[in-house]
C-alpha cells in the first residue's frame, strides 16, 4: 500500500538474503569438509585476512548461491511441498542433535556453560543487556515480522493464517533454542572446553575429531542445514524482495525478476564481513530491528488506525487512479514516520558499530529498546501525521465504506462465490509482462465497477 515502505523492504531484503546466503555456505562448507579433511590445503586462500574468510568459504558460499537459483525459478504456490518438506527436515535433525549430544555427553556433564556468567559491571547493565539481547533476537526474525502478509494473503480466511503462525512459531522457536542450548553445553567439554554455539562450527569440528562415521554424519548434518537454509532464505528473503521489487515497478519487473534481482544485488553487501565476529553478528541483528521496526508500526497503523481495517483491494493493483496513490506514488506521511521511528535508534547504533563513537548512555539504551520505541513511535506518528493532514481520497473511502467485517465478507463472496468463478475464468494465464485480469469491483474516479488489470506483477 504503501510505495515508501515497499520499496525500503525490498532495499532491506538483499543484504537479509546474502546474510542467510552466507550461513547456508558454511553449512555447504561442512558438506565438502567432510568430504574432504583437507580441504583447506587443496584450496589455497587468496583472500586477505581483513575479509574474516578464506577462498574455500568463499567457493562455499557461491556454490550455495547457485543451488538457490532454481528454487528462485519455481512459483511461490508450487513450493508448498519443498517448505514442508524442508520443516521436516529441519526438525528431524535437530532431535537427532540433541539425542546425540545428550547420548554421548560422558561424565564431564554440561561444562560451565550453565554456571558460567558474565561481568557486566552492575545489576542495572545487565537488565540493559538482557534488553539487548531480547530485541537483537527480535531482530533475527524482524524481515519475518514485516513480510509474514506476503504469504498470509494466501490463507483461505484470516484466521487460517493466525492459527497457522500461532503453533508454529512457537514450537519451533523454543524447540530450537532449548535443542542449541543443550547441545552447545552437552558437547562443550568433548571440544576443548569451547563453547561452540554455531551449527556449522560444531559440525566442523565433529569431523577434525572424528572417524569415518564422523564424517558421514557431519555430512547429512551439513545437508540438511543446507535445505533448512534454502528453506528460510527464498521465500522470507528472496520471493519477498521479488514480491516488493514487483510491486514497485510492475512494468519492468515480476516477482521471479525481483527474487534473482535480490540476489544479485545481496553480493554486494559483502555478508562475510556481517558475520565477521560476534560483536558484529549481534549489530546486524540489531540493524534489522533499527530499520524494520518502523515500517513494521507504520503498516500496522495504517492498517488498524487509519484504514480501520477497511481495504479497497482493487485499488491496491491500480497506479494513478488509486485511493492509495497520494502525491504521485508515494504517502510522504509513511516516509516522515519511518524516519521519526528511525532517528532515536541510529546514534547508539552507529556507537555499536564503532568503538570511537561515544554518546549519551541515554541514548544507548534507547537503542537496545530499537524494535519497541521504532515500532511504537513510528505507528504514532503516522497516525498523528494522517490525523492532521488527512489523505482525501483515503479517508472519503473509509468513512464512506461498510464495517470492516462486511467489508471482508463481501469481498470473499465476490471472488469465491460464483461471481468470483466468472473473475477467475477471466484471469489470464499467458506469458511474462501479460496482462492479467485479478478481480472485479467497484474502482476508479467515477466509482463504476469494472475489472482490475494487473501487469506484470502477479506474472512469473
Amino acid at each position: 500500500m504503501e510505495a515508501g515502505i515497499s520499496r525500503r523492504g525490498s532495499c532491506c531484503r538483499s543484504p537479509e538474503y546474502g546474510f542467510q546466503s552466507w550461513i547456508g555456505g558454511e553449512c555447504l562448507y561442512v558438506c565438502l569438509l567432510a568430504l574432504s579433511p583437507s580441504l583447506e590445503s587443496h584450496i589455497p586462500n587468496t583472500l586477505p585476512s581483513s575479509t574474516g574468510t578464506t577462498t574455500a568459504h568463499f567457493l562455499a558460499y557461491i556454490l550455495f548461491m547457485l543451488l538457490s537459483l532454481p528454487v528462485l525459478y519455481i512459483r511461490p504456490h508450487n513450493l508448498t511441498r519443498f517448505f514442508h518438506a524442508s520443516a521436516t527436515i529441519i526438525l528431524v535433525f535437530f532431535l537427532v542433535l540433541l539425542i546425540w549430544a545428550l547420548a554421548t555427553m560422558g561424565p564431564a556433564g554440561f561444562g560451565d556453560t550453565f554456571s558460567s556468567s558474565p561481568s557486566p559491571g552492575t545489576e542495572t547493565s545487565l537488565g540493559w543487556l538482557v534488553c539487548y539481547g531480547v530485541i537483537s533476537t527480535i531482530g533475527s526474525i524482524a524481515a519475518g515480522i514485516l513480510n509474514q502478509n506476503d504469504y498470509a494473503r494466501f490463507a483461505r480466511a484470516p484466521r487460517d493464517a493466525v492459527l497457522g503462525q500461532l503453533w508454529s512459531f512457537p514450537l519451533y522457536a523454543i524447540l530450537c533454542s532449548v535443542a542449541g542450548i543443550l547441545v552447545t553445553a552437552a558437547t562443550q567439554q568433548r571440544f576443548g572446553g569451547e563453547a561452540l554455539w554455531s551449527l556449522p562450527d560444531l559440525l566442523g569440528a565433529v569431523v577434525a575429531g572424528g572417524g569415518g562415521r564422523s564424517r558421514a554424519a557431519a555430512f547429512f548434518g551439513g545437508a540438511a542445514l543446507v535445505v533448512s537454509q534454502v528453506g528460510v532464505n527464498v521465500p522470507g528473503n528472496a520471493l519477498s524482495g521479488g514480491f516488493d521489487f514487483a510491486a514497485t515497478f510492475p512494468t519492468y519487473i515480476n516477482i521471479r525478476r525481483g527474487a534473482y534481482l535480490t540476489a544479485a544485488l545481496s553480493i554486494a553487501t559483502n555478508p562475510w564481513l556481517l558475520v565477521n565476529t560476534a560483536t558484529t553478528f549481534l549489530s546486524v541483528l540489531s540493524a534489522y530491528a533499527v530499520f524494520l521496526g518502523p515500517m513494521t508500526g507504520c503498516m500496522i497503523a495504517s492498517y488498524l488506525l487509519v484504514n480501520r481495517q477497511k481495504l479497497k483491494v482493487e485499488d491496491l493493483y491500480r497506479p494513478d487512479r488509486s485511493v492509495y496513490w497520494y502525491a504521485r506514488g508515494v504517502n510522504w506521511r509513511a516516509a516522515a514516520a519511518w524516519a521519526a521511528g528511525t532517528a532515536p535508534s541510529l546514534p547508539g547504533f552507529v556507537a555499536s558499530l564503532d568503538a570511537s563513537v561515544a554518546v549519551p548512555v541515554g541514548l544507548t539504551r534507547l537503542y537496545y529498546l530499537c524494535f519497541l520505541s521504532g515500532f511504537c513511535i513510528a505507528a504514532a506518528v503516522y497516525a498523528a501525521l494522517h490525523a492532521a493532514f488527512p489523505a482525501r481520497a483515503v479517508a472519503e473511502w473509509v468513512a464512506g465504506a461498510p464495517p470492516a467485517g462486511v467489508l471482508m465478507r463481501a469481498y470473499r463472496e465476490r471472488w469465491d462465490g460464483e461471481e468470483g468463478a466468472e473473475a477467475v475464468d477471466e484471469v489470464g494465464v499467458g506469458g511474462e509482462g501479460e496482462e492479467r485480469v485479478v478481480g472485479r469491483g467497484g474502482g476508479g474516479e467515477d466509482g463504476k465497477g469494472g475489472r482490475v488489470a494487473v501487469k506484470g506483477v502477479d506474472g512469473l
